[in-house]
């Protein structure tokens, strides 16, 4: 089974200004990891994330927990200007559906 660190949500991307490649954690938002090659990038932010939440643990603060392990209801909301709304609504109704189902295959 994996640890925990390595369930969390890793990306490695370049950084122009910086001319390295920058190491990430979605989980952590504010750690970075700067390197020349992508795959120490990656070993860097994740010996970091790791150093954390030791570090977390040992202090009884709370660790964040994993994107992939959180539950999700499938549900959210979200406001649009009424304009939109009622585009959206015509557009369904046109097409023979519910609002939602239109706006979930907009979405997928």
């Amino acid at each position: 089974m994996a640890k925990k660190v390595d369930r969390y949500t890793y990306r490695v991307t370049w950084s122009e200004e910086d001319r390295e490649y920058v190491g990430l954690c979605v989980e952590f938002p504010s750690m970075s990891w700067l390197d020349k090659s992508q795959e120490k990038a990656l070993v860097g932010i994740r010996k970091l994330v790791s150093n954390t939440v030791a570090d977390l643990k040992r202090s009884k603060e709370p660790v964040p927990q994993p994107i992939s392990a959180r539950p999700y209801s499938g549900k959210f909301m979200v406001r649009v200007p009424p304009e939109v709304h009622r585009m959206l609504t015509l557009r369904a109704a046109e097409a023979g559906v519910s609002l939602n189902r239109l706006v979930s295959s907009r979405l997928s």
